[in-house]
């Protein structure tokens, strides 16, 4: 009778569990204790994406001005519920445009030339393969896939801001004010952050696992390319053997996994 019973309230708690995982597995995919996608899954008629090491490449010879950059910066911040803050220093950013001196520091010199120069550039978390952030967190509330992107779990952030200050790339950005009221239209389909929160790029990783590109890439009209750093016969590779590249303060040792065509 003692084992029936037993057997019943296992059978019941890992059904509760199934129940109460599926918003988790819409969003992010199947996935193991570091959250890195452990197989393909088929979501919505949709194979998820797989790769071992996700990177990106961004071709600024395609981005000649600062209007060029807005159907990017725009559509990140339609699908990810980013506010609109009329103050700057409540500004979140996701993907935004910088200076050449902001955003290659390193690269800056005396003799640059001036189109580069003057130019702006698309920024963005660099979903870096040695994550400063992810060891400053002390509540893992950001933490690394084993697929490379770097992703936060926004209900585990106490707002200490630790990441904030261990991130050499300015990516993250904390919510001082409820955010929800500054958002045009809220898309339902992805989480509203709270005041108090640090958010960031999630590299769209809720797009990834059913099957489609990251936002930003699907509207730059071939000016971004994102795939498996780590397949030597995937597109992102082919366009770094033909490429020059560069990354941003590469000496700092953290492996940015986002690379730019300059």
């Amino acid at each position: 009778m003692k084992s029936s019973r037993r057997s019943f309230l296992k059978i019941a708690g890992v059904s509760a569990l199934g129940l109460g995982a599926k918003p988790i597995i819409d969003v992010f995919a199947a996935s193991d204790e570091h959250g890195a996608a452990s197989k393909p899954q088929t979501m919505k008629g949709k194979q998820a994406f797989i790769a071992k090491r996700w990177g990106m490449v961004i071709d600024t010879r395609k981005l000649t001005s600062e209007k060029d950059l807005e159907p990017m910066i725009e559509i990140c911040r339609k699908i990810h519920n980013v506010p609109e803050f009329e103050e700057k220093r409540h500004e979140i950013k996701w993907i935004w445009a910088e200076e050449f001196k902001h955003t290659f520091p390193t690269q800056e010199h005396a003799f640059l030339d001036e189109k580069v120069e003057h130019s702006s550039f698309l920024t963005l978390c660099n979903h870096c393969e040695k994550p400063a952030c992810v060891r400053a967190c002390p509540t893992k509330a950001t933490f690394k896939r084993q697929d490379g992107i770097v992703i936060m779990d926004f209900h585990r952030c106490i707002g200490c801001r630790f990441c904030m200050a261990a991130c050499p790339y300015g990516s993250r950005s904390f919510n001082f004010r409820d955010p929800r009221p500054f958002i045009k239209e809220i898309n339902l389909k992805f989480p509203t952050r709270m005041k108090g929160v640090v958010e960031k790029c999630n590299f769209c990783a809720e797009r990834l696992a059913v099957g489609q590109p990251p936002a930003c890439v699907e509207v730059s009209d071939g000016a971004m390319i994102y795939g498996d750093l780590d397949n030597p016969n995937s597109e992102i590779r082919d366009v770094l053997r033909s490429n020059f590249t560069i990354r941003r303060k590469p000496a700092l040792g953290a492996g940015p996994s986002v690379f730019y065509i300059v």
